[in-house]
């Protein structure tokens, strides 16, 4: 199966990782996650979603990160960087102005974000599990250093 094919119903979702359902819609609505949706508007979940919101769950449960907490962590990973903005659409981008949310969970406007689908991009998608967030900054960070 490919970890990124929208499978899971929400229920099975929750049932899999031992949450409700209500929960899956908190992560949601607090911007940590982004399920797939359908034409119908209900969401489905992948094999990367499920490995995420295990990573969320260790962290407020174990860690015992809030979920402002995780929400100031994820804001942290340098999109810009990832993506490579240019200065003009680093100037135009509240991801980058801000440390409130991580940028998928912010409306782009004027940049080079706008057009694209938040769960296609490169940065929603290298931190799937805990072990990458800290390698994805670690790894962008050597690069910034280095241009």
């Amino acid at each position: 199966m490919n970890p990124s094919q929208a499978v899971f119903t929400i229920s099975s979702a929750a049932k899999l990782l031992g949450i409700s359902i209500q929960t899956l819609r908190l992560y949601e609505r607090e911007g940590l996650i982004l399920p797939h949706r359908k034409n119908s508007n209900h969401r489905l979940y992948s094999k990367n979603d499920l490995d995420r919101i295990k990573c969320i769950r260790t962290s407020i449960n174990d860690d015992k990160i809030s979920i402002e907490g995780m929400k100031r962590i994820l804001s942290l990973i340098p999109c810009w960087s990832l993506i490579n903005c240019s200065e003009a659409d680093r100037k135009n981008c509240e991801a980058f102005q801000k440390h409130t949310k991580p940028c998928w969970a912010f409306n782009h406007k004027k940049n080079i974000c706008s057009n694209l689908d938040c769960r296609g991009c490169i940065v929603y998608n290298s931190i799937a599990d805990c072990d990458k967030v800290k390698d994805v900054i670690r790894i962008t960070s050597t690069k910034e250093e280095n241009t």
